[in-house]
């Protein structure tokens, strides 16, 4: 009870909101390496897995590849791109360029797999129907796998946030900001309320996005799905 006391006097104290290294400021800091990262990821993974969910070829390569991707701790990551980084840019090498690396290949296997399984789900005899009126393979990808797939292409999404949102505290050892700062300086500093304070604050930001990617999912459900889904209930 004693360290949720001060953890919370820590978070409600006025000085914590306010100044460089306030809470704000530390948020926005997190924010703006996990969106471009998930975003970037995006850009990668999203077609990819499209390609591969449509025409099923390389499949199983491309999969193994992306998680090859999880196999690697972002830790080591951060360890292998610094040295580098460090030569391509003394200022962002340090704190930006390897984070930024190393939470976007975090993001790339659920995006990937998310969107391959969300492609490779929609029923063939659609698919087949659409062929037999004549759509293009690119209309049959855009205008009906992928609008079927929509929900499950945003799981992965979700998947992604969440992990990124997570893992990106480790910006923090390479000299990063974020919400990360707090918890490395509270076991420097051997201040408990702080690095409490810190880990309270990146869960609530991934639980932030948790709850809106599951509703983003839900509201990417096409319409005729959910009647079914709702007339297949058992009464």
């Amino acid at each position: 009870m004693e360290i949720l006391t001060a953890t919370i006097a820590w978070l409600t104290t006025a000085a914590r909101w306010q100044g460089p290294d306030g809470i704000p400021t530390r948020m926005l800091e997190h924010l703006e390496i996990a969106i471009p990262s998930v975003l970037a990821a995006a850009l990668v993974a999203l077609p990819v897995g499209a390609w591969i969910g449509h025409t099923g070829r390389y499949a199983a390569v491309a999969i193994n590849v992306a998680n090859l991707g999880r196999a690697i701790p972002s830790y080591a990551v951060l360890a292998i791109i610094l040295p580098i980084s460090l030569r391509f840019s003394p200022d962002l090498g340090l704190s930006v360029i390897p984070t930024f690396t190393a939470m976007w290949l975090l993001a790339i296997p659920p995006i990937l797999i998310g969107t391959f399984a969300g492609i490779r789900a929609v029923d063939r005899d659609l698919v087949e129907a659409a062929r037999g009126l004549g759509l293009t393979e690119v209309q049959i990808l855009s205008e009906v796998e992928l609008p079927l797939a929509l929900p499950v292409v945003a799981g992965g999404l979700r998947t992604a946030a969440v992990q990124v949102i997570a893992t990106a505290t480790l910006g923090a050892v390479v000299a990063y900001g974020g919400l990360g700062r707090y918890i490395i300086d509270g076991i420097a500093r051997n201040e408990d309320d702080r690095l409490m304070a810190g880990v309270v604050l990146v869960a609530g930001m991934a639980i932030t996005a948790e709850l809106a990617f599951a509703l983003l999912q839900r509201a990417l459900v096409p319409r005729g799905l959910r009647r079914v889904a709702v007339h297949a209930e058992p009464t």
